[in-house]
């Protein structure tokens, strides 16, 4: 789980391109403040229920530190539980980076013992996103590999600037994606364009990531770099108006339906249509459902 540099380029790169040395150089000797490694906001007003987690690791690349897990893993364990938050939108606060996956320097210093440990409890960190209570929305406004990536996928909505770069780059160190990478990626591109990404880790920019169905919507980049962040509150205010248990159960029926067949998932879809119903019949109106 690696990262790239932010520089606009083509959608394929080579393994060897200057971006690939320029990143270990990076990694390197990039010096962690973990003081305000993650921002949490709760927007008010007309976009009350919508939380905004915010990634703040500039100088290196937003890569997943234990300290940046655990901070992640609070956020998470906060919305999961509040009842106000309808939608919550994942995005980088440094300029032309999203994630660039695991922390490669602190890892190199970590224990043999502790690396394992930590590898799954980043892998349950980020496959606690898939099981979110509400629609989650990754905003890409610049690079997301490796794990940066696999944080996305798991994700209900992607939503990439078209200069975002985004890739699931682990061979290139030897290894696999160790995070989802190579269960969720299929289940969005198919089966055939996940190993061609994941064998050859190309990178793709966000046109070709819309076009293969890696992202929702790709939207030119703005002046202030938060193009894909602005498309992402719009799709999250399209979400706000309709009733939160709808969406929470469509979600949950969605999720479950695709792992079965047809005649199980559709078991699935009434069980929840049941639940919604029979949640509404409690209060003898279907306004209710527009309430938590």
């Amino acid at each position: 789980m690696f990262g790239v540099d932010t520089k606009p380029s083509r959608p394929c790169l080579h393994p060897k391109s200057d971006w690939y040395s320029r990143y270990l150089v990076t990694m390197e000797y990039a010096v962690s403040q973990d003081d305000s490694v993650l921002q949490m906001q709760y927007l008010e007003g007309d976009d009350k229920g919508i939380a905004v987690i915010g990634l703040n690791r500039p100088e290196a690349m937003n890569s997943f530190s234990k300290n940046l897990v655990q901070k992640l893993e609070d956020a998470i364990g906060a919305v999961e539980f509040d009842k106000n938050v309808r939608t919550v939108i994942i995005r980088s606060l440094a300029p032309g980076i999203f994630c660039a996956g695991a922390d490669l320097k602190e890892r190199a210093k970590m224990p043999v013992n502790e690396v394992g440990p930590f590898v799954a409890r980043l892998r349950g960190m980020i496959g606690k996103l898939n099981t979110l209570p509400f629609p989650v929305i990754a905003a890409l406004d610049g690079t997301a590999v490796g794990g940066g990536l696999e944080l996305a996928l798991s994700c209900d909505f992607r939503i990439a600037a078209n200069t975002a770069k985004m890739g699931v780059v682990e061979t290139r160190l030897a290894i696999i994606p160790g995070a989802g990478g190579t269960q969720k990626l299929p289940r969005l591109v198919g089966p055939a364009k996940a190993k061609e990404l994941i064998f050859t880790a190309k990178v793709v920019d966000g046109l070709e990531a819309e076009r293969i169905g890696l992202v929702n919507y790709s939207v030119p980049q703005n002046d202030n770099q938060d193009a894909a962040f602005q498309r992402s509150l719009n799709l999250a205010r399209e979400i706000l108006p309709n009733g939160p248990v709808a969406v929470k159960m469509a979600k949950l029926a969605i999720d479950k339906g695709i792992e079965v067949d047809l005649a199980s998932g559709l078991a699935f879809e009434g069980a929840y249509y049941a639940q919604v119903i029979s949640s509404c019949l409690i209060f003898s109106s279907l306004t209710c459902c527009m309430v938590r």
